[in-house]
């Protein structure tokens, strides 16, 4: 048995995952209010997901030292846990021109995966 905090809602329900390691349908999810729970507690055993922030750097000089020097992005959808290295690894290689929009499309459906890679602020 496994037992997970359900992080769908600001409640937070105790889930008890009990496990057949051959099949789905033999999972029994316990402790959840609501079907979501279920959802989230099958998902996170079989192909756990997770919403990525990271920072790219801006290119060129910025100005004054004290200025910000890199725009902080997130995946507009979650990424499978086993590809978030890779996905800073590109991330991490984009260098930004200025003026960046809050919402503009960093990174377009990165690797054919559907994850888009989004700022989350407005610079220049």
């Amino acid at each position: 048995m496994r037992s997970l905090t359900c992080i769908v809602c600001p409640i937070g329900c105790s889930l008890d995952v009990e496990e057949d390691a051959n099949s789905d349908e033999n999972m029994s999810v316990t402790g959840n209010r609501c079907p979501r729970g279920e959802v989230y507690a099958r998902e996170e055993i079989r192909a756990p997901k997770r919403v990525v922030t990271a920072t790219c750097r801006i290119e060129g000089e910025v100005g004054s030292a004290s200025s910000v020097r890199r725009v902080p992005v997130k995946t507009a959808s979650p990424c499978p846990r086993e590809r978030i290295p890779a996905l800073l690894h590109d991330i991490y290689k984009i260098r930004l021109a200025l003026p960046v929009r809050a919402g503009d499309v960093i990174i377009a459906d990165w690797k054919g995966e559907n994850i888009d890679v989004v700022a989350t602020r407005t610079f220049g």
